[in-house]
């Protein structure tokens, strides 16, 4: 019998640095270099800014509440898990399949997207054959073992970081005149922030608004939950992990949008494809443009990746604990889900042919509930944390215990959730978001409904089996 087959359990071969940038590779994509823009437009020069310190700040509360769960209990099926155990398993089946199918989808469209940054370079080749290679080459990698992607990973996070950087550096420079501008522009200081409309030129309700746009950005931190149950030593790697990403991703993100809205005018900000590439246009970058489409190119490959793993990992999990098809829990030899694997991939094929079939229609519905389905499981990880933490206490638990602790509880875990439950509200108001709530909501329900018509009696028939068993 196979190794993996014998133990059933998922290997711990992901080292630290593996679990830093896979949390940091995850935030770090085209939300930040393509989605920008638009914060930029519509919130201002200071709104954009603020909008990420805000963001950035509901992730912390989000992170310090997944930390305290992870540590305590580093498990592949994450947050799906918890939800399960500490909220309810109706919760826990709706959180899992809904974070499953999210990304999913989302895979399909990252492969839509790095074909389409391909034609900059292969015009004549279709869209569709960059995406059957990417997702050939995407699939083998997760395939060959957990190593093999948290390593991909980490290259793949390392040159988004790496350009980053490179880019602050040069933004600064340029803004304070150490670097030159093309045709000889003056270095524009903090012009942009004093001009017509000033830092908030549409208000602070501009900055909420823009501040849903903002957290899909930050999609991906939750992660470092599902690796943690194939990491060495999760009791000092995770807080580690959590700590540094949290700071260095406000720390990429606020410094990266100050250099933005230093450079190009909020009126205009809107209109580019890139913000990142309009302001290595204007400093004078040779080959700027080529150079922002390989560092995009790699982000939406990197979202790919991470995606195709986290939700193989979560398809697993939920077929392990009965709540899928018991057929998908067998692993490789490396431990690797292989088949929960391939049926995330094949969901991931579907939604690539909607993507091109329908792209102005259903697939966008597809992708406004993914960013709806984010909320809902930052959400419930709050929700988890709380009751984790009554639990634990009310068996006569020692706080002292516990290798990472949430600070200020309650208040953290009730802060996170209230503020994510406000943001969900808000998505009524923003027209090109509404739909992610009509069917998000019905999909919700669809859940439940069908977790306690189905699921549960199945789950139950399935126990009163095994007790007979062991009564023989």
């Amino acid at each position: 019998m196979r190794e993996g087959n014998r133990n059933n359990e998922l290997r711990r071969t992901m080292k630290s640095r593996h679990l830093f940038m896979i949390a940091l590779g995850g935030v770090i994509g085209t939300g930040l270099f393509l989605g920008s823009g638009f914060t930029i437009s519509q919130a201002g020069p200071g709104g954009a800014i603020l909008a990420y310190i805000l963001g950035g700040f509901l992730m912390y509360l989000v992170m310090l509440c997944l930390g305290e769960l992870a540590v305590a209990q580093p498990v592949s099926g994450s947050f799906q898990s918890y939800a399960s155990t500490y909220i309810g398993p109706s919760t826990g089946f709706m959180v899992g399949w809904l974070y499953w199918f999210s990304w999913a989808n989302t895979v399909g469209l990252e492969f839509t997207s790095a074909g389409i940054l391909m034609q900059r370079w292969f015009p004549e080749a279709p869209i569709w054959v960059w995406c059957l290679i990417f997702g050939v080459m995407t699939f083998l990698i997760n395939a060959l073992s957990a190593k093999s992607y948290a390593e991909t990973e980490f290259w793949f996070s390392s040159i988004k970081v790496t350009a980053i950087v490179l880019f602050i550096l040069i933004g600064v420079g340029a803004i304070f005149g150490l670097i030159g501008f093309q045709g000889g522009q003056p270095a524009p200081f903090f012009a942009n922030f004093t001009s017509e409309g000033g830092l908030f030129p549409n208000g602070l309700p501009a900055v909420l608004l823009t501040l849903v746009m903002v957290n899909f950005s930050f999609q991906g931190t939750e992660m470092v939950g599902i690796a943690a149950g194939e990491s060495q030593n999760p009791e000092k790697t995770l807080p580690r992990s959590i700590r540094n990403v949290v700071w260095r991703t406000l720390f990429f993100f606020v410094l990266a949008m100050f250099v933005l809205v230093a450079i190009i005018p909020y009126q205009t900000a809107g209109v580019v494809e890139s913000p990142f590439v309009a302001v290595l246009d204007k400093v004078g970058i040779p080959y700027s443009a080529d150079m922002m489409n390989f560092v995009i190119l790699t982000a939406v490959l990197s979202v790919a990746n991470s995606g195709l793993y986290a939700a193989s990992r979560m398809l697993w999990s939920l077929s392990k604990s009965g709540m899928g098809p018991e057929r998908l829990t067998p692993l490789s030899k490396k431990g690797v889900p292989i088949r929960a694997l391939a049926v995330t991939i094949s969901i991931s094929g579907f939604s690539l042919l909607t993507s091109v079939v329908a792209a102005e229609t259903v697939y966008l519905w597809l992708i406004s509930i993914s960013g709806m389905v984010t909320i809902v499981v930052w959400m419930s990880i709050c929700a988890s944390q709380f009751f984790f933490r009554k639990r634990f206490m009310a068996e006569g638990g020692d706080i002292n215990e516990l290798k990472f602790k949430t600070p200020f509880y309650p208040a953290v875990p009730i802060l996170g959730f209230a503020l994510y439950g406000a943001v969900l509200i808000s998505l009524i108001f923003i027209p090109d978001q509404r739909i992610g709530l009509c069917f998000g909501v019905p999909l919700i329900i669809f859940c439940y409904a069908y977790y306690h018509l189905s699921i549960k009696k199945r789950m139950n028939s399935s126990s009163a089996k095994t007790e007979m068993d062991h009564g023989r």
